[in-house]
């Protein structure tokens, strides 16, 4: 069940971006395919490689599953590149193994002709390399390097043409037989050395199969431990981190010439133009949220004590103040704080130039220098830092962005007070 569980979450991974929406191939967004996972000829500007390192504890042997999809070129009246799945899997004992274990493979190109149509693919050639490390210590832990190669040839080529010498979608179901595995972003904290000396790279594993350490997933998309397909999911739209809800309404407005061309395009876009057409009503109803979990309600208090609908809480009483909220430090007053700037001391209502820093994280900072602006209100951070709330003076919208609270911060050292004349 686990790896059945773990296989579901990889083919949304698998088929992520292979059609999108209007799922046509004349579409713009369908000009630029695959973007995750590619591991291309050595040579070329994306990756040819992906290394997952992981920690077992305990355990005979790991069994390693690389998926992929391999690109053909379909020709006839509706050009478009095809993917197969790709599976190659490799065995490795965890206990007296000396270096590197190395699993080659292959697959040939060819011709396919059907009705017309020709559909061809490029020969792939590409590698895993295993290496077990056993750990010191009193943990019976063992660190697994995983390395995927393509080791393809082919000459300078634009990115289209290179897909289709290219592992696509690469990630591995990595499973241990009596151990299990480690997690990467929660380890225990025993293991929260060796966590942090694994390398890896172009891949990010996790645990699959909720709650079970004996299967991870080593995915070129950034998840967390046991993710899961949605259950109100009615099947793959080749978009799984967009909301099903949301691209079901979109391709139900399709016109029936653009259902053809998409079913043209390709079997995966023909399925999903046959499912949303015979979706019924209480599936649709599904899509439109879900409840995960319930808050827990307040007892009902003794008779005769009011409640304030404010707060919930009996009539009298207040409720904790966060330790966020500046209320919450007697000592701090937004309001009537003053701090000092170049210039003299600011405080709400001052005028002030702006001077923000060259520090290359917010493009803005161009089109705020110089600018005049006026404080509304002097604030502390939890690790003690003053920053400053403003507005622009020649915002016509400040008022409303003050009334809403949206304001632009700066330190101390980025203003400098405007003296009235």
């Amino acid at each position: 069940m686990s790896i059945e569980l773990a296989r579901k979450v990889a083919d949304a991974i698998l088929f992520e971006g292979y059609v999108l929406y209007p799922y046509r191939a004349s579409a713009q967004k369908n000009q630029a395919r695959w973007q995750f996972g590619v591991l291309a000829p050595p040579g070329s500007d994306e990756p040819a490689y992906s290394q997952t390192e992981c920690l077992v504890e305990g355990g005979d042997q790991v069994e390693i599953v690389l998926r992929f999809l391999q690109v053909q070129t379909r020709s006839g009246e509706q050009p478009w590149d095809e993917g197969v799945l790709r599976e190659v899997s490799a065995h490795v004992p965890l206990a007296d193994v000396e270096g590197e274990l190395v699993h080659s493979f292959a697959f040939d190109g060819g011709i396919d002709v059907e009705n017309k149509v020709i559909r061809q693919r490029r020969p792939l050639r590409g590698s895993i390399s295993v290496l077990t490390t056993p750990l010191e210590g009193p943990y019976g832990l063992t660190r697994v390097r995983a390395r995927v190669t393509n080791e393809s040839h082919a000459e300078s080529l634009v990115r289209p043409q290179l897909l289709r010498h290219s592992l696509v979608a690469a990630h591995s179901l990595l499973t241990v037989t009596g151990g299990s595995f480690v997690s990467m972003l929660e380890p225990p904290e025993w293991a929260g050395p060796a966590v942090s000396g694994c390398v890896n790279q172009h891949t990010w594993p996790v645990l699959v199969g909720a709650g079970r350490t004996d299967v991870m997933l080593s995915s070129p998309i950034i998840l967390y431990d046991y993710p899961e397909i949605a259950p109100e999911s009615a099947g793959d739209m080749c978009d799984a981190t967009e909301m099903d809800e949301m691209l079901v309404l979109r391709t139900l407005t399709l016109t029936e010439r653009e259902k053809a061309e998409a079913r043209a395009t390709d079997e995966r876009a023909a399925g999903i133009i046959d499912q949303v057409d015979a979706m019924p009503a209480e599936m649709l109803d599904r899509l439109h949220g879900a409840i995960r979990y319930l808050r827990k309600v307040r007892q009902p208090g003794p008779v005769g004590v009011a409640f304030s609908p404010e707060t919930g809480l009996p009539t009298g009483e207040t409720p904790a103040v966060p330790w966020w909220d500046p209320g919450a430090d007697q000592s701090v007053s937004p309001s009537t704080d003053q701090v000092r700037i170049a210039g003299g001391q600011a405080a709400r209502g001052s005028q002030v130039r702006l001077h923000p820093r060259t520090r290359g994280t917010d493009a803005q900072d161009m089109f705020l220098r110089d600018r005049i602006a006026t404080v509304q209100a002097v604030l502390s951070d939890v690790d003690g830092d003053t920053h400053l709330a403003v507005t622009l003076d020649d915002d016509l919208a400040a008022d409303l962005q003050s009334w809403y609270g949206r304001y632009l911060y700066f330190l101390p050292t980025e203003l400098e007070l405007v003296v009235q004349a």
